[in-house]
């Protein structure tokens, strides 16, 4: 049996969240899962282990609009995926403004039944 061992709430992403390099301003992927200390990317550009990012995705809130988180993130992991040109990346927050951080709390802990 497997057990999980994270410390924040995770929540999958059912529909394609787009994440934008602020640096680059390209879309590099896809959030696969969120919590509020990191997220799953699934990238369609090269991502580089180690590195730090400036990441931009978009979280629908409470009233159906798109609200924009920025972080910075640092990358912890990354694995080739099946499908060819992608891979999985493992992105730790290193920082995250409150307001911003807030709605992503809240926008895990709303669960799947919110969408």
């Amino acid at each position: 049996m497997m057990r999980e061992f994270r410390r924040a709430r995770r929540r999958n992403v059912p529909k394609p969240v787009a994440v934008f390099d602020l640096m680059t301003e390209q879309v590099i992927g896809r959030v696969g899962n969120l919590s509020e200390s990191g997220m799953l990317l699934v990238a369609t550009e090269p991502v580089v282990d180690d590195a730090l990012y400036q990441l931009r995705f978009h979280l629908r809130d409470e009233r159906g609009q798109d609200v924009p988180i920025d972080v910075g993130a640092h990358l912890v992991w990354s694995a080739a995926a099946n499908t060819p040109g992608q891979a999985f990346a493992g992105l730790r927050f290193l920082t995250i403004d409150r307001e911003p951080l807030e709605r992503l709390r809240q926008w895990v802990n709303a669960g799947p039944e919110a969408e």
